[in-house]
C-alpha cells in the first residue's frame, strides 16, 4: 500500500537493462519517474501500462532506438512532461510512432541528440505543447508538423546541420518566445520571421547570412541575439530598432564598422564583437551606461573613444590582439579602471609621443650577441674602434655604469638608433647559458622585436635545433606572433659558398619546422572536430573514445586554443641577415633594417603609443642619474609624481603602466612590495645574475673581497658556497655578502630577498614567526641549484614504499605534457610557488617530496628522453579508497598553482590527463591517461566505475578520475 502512494521515484544511474512490470504495477500512483542514464534498449512497455497517473517520464541517456508502437506511451494520458534525448532514436526505422500525438496533455517534449530524420504528421496534434528540443538530429528540412503547434514558446532545432531555411509559414508560431537555430546551416531568413512578436531570445550562430530581413526591427521584445560565425559584413541596422535588446553576440564575422546609433540600445549588458576587423569604435559606445560585458578581442583597433572609462559597470572585458596605441596595450589589458584613468590624465596634461621600442637579442652563448650590439650601437663605426671593443676597452653608447664583460649574463641599456626622429630601442641582451633560464622569461614580452643570433662559422646543420630551432619555439610558447630577425655573425669567418649554403639551410629548417608544427596542431583540430562531430553519450560510452567524457565546451575551449597557436605563428620577417662587425656595409644594413621594422605601424603600433606627457615626466624622473639607489618608497615615488604634476591619487595608474611596459617593477596588490618602486633596472639584473652564477670561484671572489676576512671564514665561505652550488642553500648574511655593494642595509636584504621569492627564484626554509634579530636566522633554497637525487620519491611514485613493496591504497597522479617545448625554468619556479602549501619538503634536482597536512605529494619534473617523446611534470598522491578526497585536497591547491604559472605562456602546446591509478598499481610503464579536462568537469550522475581500456577486465573507482569538485578552468586551456 505504501508503494503505491509514492509519487516520485529517481532510479537515475542505476545501469537498468530493463524495468519488470512488477515495479510498474506496484507503483500505480506514481507521478514522476525518472529512468536517466541506464542501459535500457527498448522501451519498458510493461511497466509503462500500470503508470496511468504519470506526468512526467525521464528516458534520457539510454540505449533506445525505437519506441514500438508507442501504446504504451500513449496510455500515459496524462503526461504533461517527456524527456527521450541522447538515445538512438531513428538509427533504425522512423524513430518515432504517430501514437505518440496522442499525448494530448504534453507540455514538453525533448527529443535532442538522436537521429531522427522526420517527425510524425500527428505531431501536429500536441495542442498543449509549449517547449519541443528537437537539437542536434538528422532533419533535412524544417518539420511542416511544427507549424501547427500554436502554444509552442519554445523551440530548439539547433544542430539539425542540413536544415538550410526557415519557411514562410513560421509566422504561426506566434507565441514563441525562444527560437535556438544555431548551426543549421541557414544562408538567409524569411520576412515572416519577423511576425514574431513574442519572441525574446533567437540563437542564430554558427550559420552562413550575410543580413537580416528589413522588417527584423519589428522584434521588439527580444532581449537576446546571438549571430556569431556568420557572413555579416556590415552591422545590421534593423537592429538598432531592438530598444528591449540585451545581449548581443557578433563575433566572428566580417565586421568592420560599428553605426554611431549603437547608443540606441540603452539596455544592452552583453556586447560580444571579437574576431571581426573594426577598425573604430563610435564615441557613442560610452553612452551604453548599462553595458557588463565587452569583449572586443582579435579587432584592429587602434584608438579607444574618449570617455570610455564610463563604462565603469563592465566586469568581463577582453581587448588583447588590438594594435592599440591610445590608450596604449598595456593599460588597456588592465581594464576599464585603469582605461578610465589614463584618460583622466590626458585630459590634465597634454599628449606625448616618445617612440622606444624593445630589442631583444637572444641565441647560443658563442651566438656574438655581445659584439653585433656594440657594432651596432658604435657611433663611429671604425674597424679599429671594433677591435677594441672585442677587447672590451670602451662603452657601448648609451650605457652607463660599469663595464661589462661579454657574455657576463642578462644586460640592459638604451640605444638611440635614430637621433633625428627620436627613436629609442631599449636593448636587452639575453645570456645564452642556460643558468640563466629561470629568469630570462621574464625579459621575453609582447610588442618587442626579437633578434635570433647564429653563429654561421660555427653551425652545422645537425644543430640546427639547438641553435635556432629551440629559441623560436621558446619564443613563441612565451610570445604568440613574436617578431623574429634572424642574424648570422661571424660571416668574414665563411667562405661565400659556404654562406649562402648555411644562411639557406637555416632558412629551408625553419620553414620546415613551422610545417611540421602547423600541421601537428591542424591535425589536433581535426580530431577535436571530429570528437564534436559525435554524440556526447558516444564519447562517454567507452574510455577508448578519443577525448572520453570531455563535454563540447570544453572541446569548443580546446579547439579555440589551437586555432590561436595556428594563427599566432612568430613572424619571420626574412632570410638570415649576414654580418660581420668588420663589414661596415652590413652593420649600416642591420641598423636600417630594425629601423624600418620598427617604424611599420602593421608591425609594431605601440612605437606609435600615446602617453599622458606627466607619465612620460614621471618616468623620466625616475631614471634621472641622481636616482640611481636600488629601490624608491612609495613616498620617494609619488614626490617624483609631484614633480610631474600628478597627485597621489593619480600616480597608482602611472606606475601601473610603467609595470605593465617593463620599465620598472611595481608589484600593486603584493602586500609587502607594494610599497616600494623597484625603478633601477640594470642594477636589478645586476643582482639576478649574481643568483644565476654557476662559478664557484667568481661567487668565492665576491664573499672574499673584503681583505678582513680571516683564514677560518674564508673556510667557512667556501663551504657556503659548496652547499650552494649543489643544494641552493644559502644564509641571508652570506646572500647579503654576495650583493655587495647593491645591498647596504637589512632593510635592502629583507626586500630583496622579497623580491626574489615573488619572482620564483628562491623560497625560505625556516621563515621565522617573527622577524630575526639579525639576517643569519635565515636560509634560502634556490631551486634552480639543487643537483642530488630524491630517490625515496622516485620509489614511491612508481607505486612502491621504501621497502620495495606495493601500496595497498589508491595514487592519483596528474601528469602534464609538453611535446614542443618545456618552458625553460619552470620547475625551478614552480617549486617556488608551491612552497605556501606544502610541508616536511625534500628536493630533488628534478622532484620534491612533501607534504600537504598529513598527506604526501610529490612533484616530478621527467625530460624527454628522446625526439617523439615529450618532457612530463606530473603532481601525485595517495590514499585509502574512501579517504581518496584527502588525496584530491592535497593536489588540486598544486594544480591550479601550476595552471596559473602556464598562465604566462599563451602560446605553449601542453596537454593534461589523470594516470590511471589501476595501471600505476600494476607499474606499468605506460599507464593509461584520462583527459584532463574531466577534472574541470562535475562527476557523471550515476556513474561508479570507468572500464580501463589497457586491461578490460580492472574497473577504475569514478572518484579516482573525478575530483570530488571539479577546478575553476580546465587545466588545458587558457
Amino acid at each position: 500500500a505504501a508503494l503505491g502512494e509514492l509519487e516520485a521515484l529517481n532510479l537515475s544511474g542505476r545501469g537498468l537493462e530493463e524495468l519488470p512490470e512488477e515495479v510498474g504495477a506496484a507503483l500505480s500512483g506514481l507521478r514522476v519517474l525518472s529512468l536517466r542514464r541506464n542501459r535500457l534498449g527498448r522501451l519498458p512497455a510493461a511497466a509503462l501500462r500500470h503508470l496511468g497517473r504519470l506526468a512526467e517520464l525521464d528516458l534520457s541517456h539510454n540505449r533506445l532506438r525505437g519506441l514500438g508502437d508507442g501504446g504504451a506511451l500513449a496510455g500515459l494520458r496524462g503526461l504533461r512532461k517527456l524527456s527521450l534525448s541522447h538515445n538512438e532514436l531513428g538509427a533504425e526505422g522512423p524513430g518515432l510512432p504517430p501514437r505518440l500525438a496522442e499525448l494530448g496533455r504534453l507540455e514538453e517534449l525533448d527529443l535532442s541528440f538522436n537521429r531522427l530524420r522526420r517527425l510524425p504528421e500527428g505531431l501536429s496534434r500536441l495542442r498543449h505543447l509549449r517547449a519541443l528540443d528537437v537539437d542536434h538530429n538528422l532533419l533535412p528540412s524544417f518539420p511542416a508538423p511544427l507549424l501547427e503547434l500554436v502554444a509552442l514558446e519554445e523551440l530548439d532545432c539547433s544542430g539539425n546541420r542540413h536544415l538550410g531555411a526557415l519557411p514562410e509559414g513560421i509566422a504561426a508560431l506566434r507565441r514563441l518566445k525562444i527560437l535556438w537555430l544555431s548551426g543549421t546551416g541557414l544562408a538567409a531568413l524569411p520576412e515572416s520571421l519577423c511576425q514574431l512578436s513574442a519572441l525574446e531570445s533567437l540563437m542564430l550562430d554558427g550559420n552562413r547570412l550575410r543580413a537580416l530581413p528589413a522588417g527584423f526591427g519589428s522584434l521588439q521584445r527580444l532581449k537576446m541575439l546571438n549571430l556569431s560565425s556568420n557572413l555579416l559584413g556590415e552591422f545590421p541596422a534593423a537592429i538598432l530598432a531592438l530598444p528591449s535588446l540585451e545581449e548581443l553576440y557578433l563575433s566572428r564575422n566580417q565586421l568592420t564598422l560599428l553605426p554611431p546609433r549603437l547608443c540606441q540600445l540603452r539596455q544592452l549588458r552583453t556586447l560580444w564583437l571579437d574576431n571581426n576587423r573594426i577598425r573604430y569604435l563610435p564615441d557613442s559606445i560610452v553612452l551604453l551606461h548599462s553595458l557588463e560585458e565587452l569583449v572586443l578581442q582579435g579587432n584592429q583597433i587602434a584608438i579607444l573613444p574618449e570617455g570610455f572609462g564610463q563604462l565603469s559597470r563592465v566586469t568581463l572585458w577582453k581587448i588583447k590582439d588590438n594594435p592599440l596605441i591610445q590608450p596604449p596595450y598595456e593599460v588597456c589589458m588592465k581594464g576599464i579602471p585603469y582605461i578610465a584613468a589614463y584618460q583622466q590624465e590626458l585630459a590634465h596634461s597634454q599628449p606625448a609621443l616618445k617612440p622606444r621600442l624593445k630589442l631583444v637579442l637572444m641565441g647560443l652563448k658563442d651566438a656574438g650577441k655581445t659584439l653585433l650590439r656594440r657594432c651596432l650601437m658604435e657611433e663611429d663605426g671604425q674597424r679599429e674602434d671594433v677591435g677594441s671593443l672585442e677587447a672590451g676597452s670602451t662603452q657601448p653608447r648609451g650605457f652607463h655604469g660599469q663595464q661589462q664583460d661579454i657574455g657576463r649574463g642578462i644586460e640592459v641599456m638604451d640605444w638611440t638608433a635614430d637621433a633625428e626622429r627620436g627613436l629609442t630601442f631599449i636593448v636587452y641582451e639575453l645570456a645564452g647559458d642556460p643558468s640563466y633560464d629561470v629568469i630570462q622569461s621574464f625579459f621575453l614580452s609582447p610588442g618587442a622585436l626579437y633578434v635570433l643570433v647564429v653563429n654561421l662559422s660555427a653551425y652545422v646543420p645537425q644543430h640546427f635545433y639547438a641553435s635556432v630551432g629551440y629559441f623560436l619555439h621558446w619564443l613563441g610558447s612565451k610570445v604568440p606572433h613574436a617578431v623574429v630577425c634572424m642574424v648570422g655573425t661571424h660571416a668574414d669567418l665563411c667562405a661565400e659558398r659556404e654562406l649562402e649554403e648555411k644562411c639557406l639551410d637555416i632558412h629551408h629548417q625553419i620553414a620546415q619546422q613551422e610545417k611540421r608544427d602547423a600541421e601537428g596542431l591542424q591535425s589536433l583540430v581535426q580530431q577535436v572536430d571530429e570528437a564534436l562531430g559525435q554524440d556526447f553519450d558516444l564519447r562517454c560510452s567507452s574510455p577508448h573514445a578519443a577525448f572520453y567524457g570531455v563535454s563540447d565546451k570544453n572541446l569548443r575551449r580546446k579547439k579555440a586554443q589551437f586555432q590561436y597557436l595556428l594563427n599566432h605563428r612568430p613572424q619571420i620577417l626574412s632570410p638570415v641577415l649576414p654580418f660581420s662587425c668588420q663589414d661596415r656595409c652590413q652593420v649600416r644594413r642591420l641598423r636600417d633594417k630594425l629601423l624600418s621594422v620598427a617604424e611599420h605601424r602593421d608591425i609594431f603600433p605601440n612605437l606609435h603609443r600615446v602617453l599622458p606627457k606627466s607619465w612620460q615626466v614621471l618616468e623620466e624622473l625616475h631614471f634621472q642619474p641622481q636616482a640611481q639607489q636600488l629601490w624608491l618608497s612609495w613616498w620617494d615615488s609619488a614626490r617624483l609624481g609631484l614633480q610631474a604634476g600628478l597627485t597621489e591619487d593619480r600616480l597608482q595608474s602611472a606606475l601601473s603602466y610603467l609595470h605593465e611596459s617593463g620599465k620598472l617593477l611595481y608589484f600593486e596588490e603584493h602586500l609587502t612590495l607594494r610599497e616600494y618602486v623597484f625603478h633601477n633596472l640594470p642594477r636589478l639584473i645586476d643582482i639576478l645574475n649574481v643568483f644565476c652564477q654557476r662559478d664557484a670561484t667568481v661567487l668565492l671572489q665576491k664573499l672574499l673581497s673584503d681583505t678582513h676576512i680571516d683564514e677560518l671564514r674564508a673556510t667557512q665561505l667556501h663551504h657556503y658556497v659548496e652547499g650552494f652550488l649543489l643544494h641552493g642553500l644559502l644564509p641571508a648574511h652570506v646572500i647579503r655578502l654576495l650583493l655587495k655593494p647593491h645591498i647596504q642595509s637589512r632593510e635592502d636584504l629583507q626586500l630583496i630577498l622579497e623580491l626574489l621569492e615573488k619572482m620564483g627564484l628562491c623560497y625560505c626554509v625556516n621563515k621565522p614567526k617573527c622577524k630575526p634579530l639579525n639576517g643569519a636566522a635565515a636560509w634560502y633554497k634556490f631551486p634552480c641549484y639543487v643537483k642530488n637525487e630524491v630517490p625515496h620519491a622516485e620509489a614511491w611514485i612508481n607505486g612502491a614504499n621504501l621497502s620495495g613493496q606495493s601500496f595497498v591504497v589508491e595514487q592519483l597522479q596528474i601528469e602534464y605534457s609538453f611535446p614542443f617545448i618545456f618552458p625553460p625554468g619552470l620547475f625551478a619556479r614552480y617549486s617556488v610557488q608551491i612552497n605556501s602549501h606544502v610541508v616536511q619538503r625534500s628536493d630533488g634536482k628534478y622532484q620534491i617530496y612533501a607534504y600537504r597536512g598529513k598527506v604526501p605529494v610529490v612533484v616530478s619534473y621527467r625530460p624527454a628522453r628522446g625526439a617523439l617523446q615529450p618532457d612530463t611534470l606530473s603532481i601525485a598522491s595517495h590514499a585509502s579508497l574512501p579517504n581518496i578526497w584527502t588525496a584530491w585536497q592535497a593536489i588540486t591547491p598544486l594544480v591550479e598553482e601550476l595552471n596559473v604559472l602556464l598562465q604566462e605562456w599563451p602560446g605553449l602546446y601542453y596537454t593534461v590527463h589523470v594516470l590511471c591509478s589501476k595501471c600505476l598499481k600494476r607499474g606499468s610503464p605506460n599507464p593509461h591517461t584520462f583527459p584532463g579536462e574531466l577534472l574541470s568537469q562535475p562527476r557523471p550522475e550515476g556513474l561508479t566505475e570507468i572500464i580501463c581500456p589497457k586491461n578490460g577486465s580492472e574497473r577504475v573507482n569514478v572518484a579516482l578520475v573525478y575530483p570530488p569538485t571539479p577546478t575553476v578552468i580546465s587545466p588545458c586551456s587558457k
